[in-house]
């Protein structure tokens, strides 16, 4: 029961830092990264689609995007959700593909980058925090109903702490690497 506890702290630790990561890989850094486009659907012969599901996305190089679309009679659908999307991004079509130059990034807009991605930081501490205190209480409840030692739920909320002191670690290791990402010129 005990193990179990920590078993199933620990998993939702580990989602929300692949969350997190999961998140970062939208916020655009100034490189082309196919996960940009995640978030953008389509309109597929009336059906709202997910772009990565009509078309293949590659990055040939650091600043540039090619979509190129299974049926290419819906480059222009791309093209106007490409437009719609809050990315910023003006997307170039030739007729077979659709090409996406990533421009620089501002020092203004890397600041703002940066807050942003603090902020998402602190959303995950904080579910990691949630996640503790979740599992402290069904400790503490197991104690009391008798079930584990009073000893024995201390040495589990420590086993906790120190899950949750790991996990707050690999959020901000994960922090450093994007804001790395987000200032190089």
């Amino acid at each position: 029961m005990t193990d179990e506890i920590l078993d199933q702290c620990e998993i939702r630790m580990e989602r929300a830092v692949k969350s997190l990561g999961k998140e970062f890989g939208l916020v655009r850094a100034g490189r082309a990264n196919p996960a940009l486009l995640e978030k953008i659907d389509v309109d597929y012969y009336g059906v709202q689609t997910p772009i990565n599901q009509v078309s293949n996305i590659s990055a040939p190089e650091a600043r540039l995007l090619v979509i190129q679309p299974w049926d290419k009679s819906i480059l222009g659908e791309i093209e106007k959700a490409i437009l719609k999307s809050d990315l910023g991004l003006i997307p170039n079509n030739d007729g077979n593909i659709i090409r996406i130059s990533i421009p620089q990034l501002t020092e203004e807009r890397r600041k703002k980058l940066v807050k942003l991605v603090r902020k998402m930081t602190e959303d995950s501490r904080v579910a990691v925090r949630n996640i503790r205190r979740e599992a402290n209480d069904e400790l503490r409840n197991s104690e009391k109903s008798g079930d584990i030692s009073q000893d024995e739920s201390r040495r589990l909320q420590d086993e906790v702490q120190n899950l949750t002191d790991k996990y707050i670690e690999k959020i901000n290791e994960v922090l450093a690497t994007k804001e790395e990402e987000i200032m190089e010129v």
